[in-house]
């Protein structure tokens, strides 16, 4: 039987706070064993396993803290969803390659997220707005 929005939500709400906190295990928990996980523009290109997919959270979590995400809004469908939300806080390390120097930043995101029938994410594919960034952190 296909989720209805409020448990897509649910499990969004529940990835992004394991986020927020900067909570590796917690975000791969909500992850299936076998996820595909493609980050547009991550250098390493898309990943696929729970393993796979945990560099991508270490480093994130080492660039960027004190965040939070804001949805905007939300699109659904028999088991996915689109999320536009506005992510924001404070870049120490190098994000996207780019030296921080713990400079405040805000940039829109958009999710294509992919949920079994169980509730948990098998897909997640992000397109982050890397023109809004590199405005932020501009380098010398």
């Amino acid at each position: 039987m296909p989720l209805t929005p409020q448990q897509m939500d649910r499990k969004m709400d529940e990835h992004f706070a394991y986020e927020n906190s900067d909570d590796v295990e917690g975000v791969l928990a909500t992850l299936t064993d076998d996820v595909e996980h493609d980050i547009v523009g991550w250098p390493l290109g898309p990943s696929h396993g729970r393993e796979a997919a945990r560099r991508f959270y270490a480093a994130t979590f080492r660039d960027l803290s004190d965040s939070s995400v804001r949805c905007v809004r939300r699109l659904y469908g028999e088991n996915f969803m689109v999320d536009e939300s506005i992510w924001a806080g404070r870049a120490p390390g190098t994000p996207f390659g780019l030296e921080g120097h713990d400079r405040a930043l805000e940039f829109r995101l958009l999710h294509v997220v992919e949920f079994t029938d169980a509730g948990s994410i098998k897909r997640e594919n992000v397109w982050i707005d890397l023109a809004t960034i590199m405005r932020q952190l501009p380098q010398d």
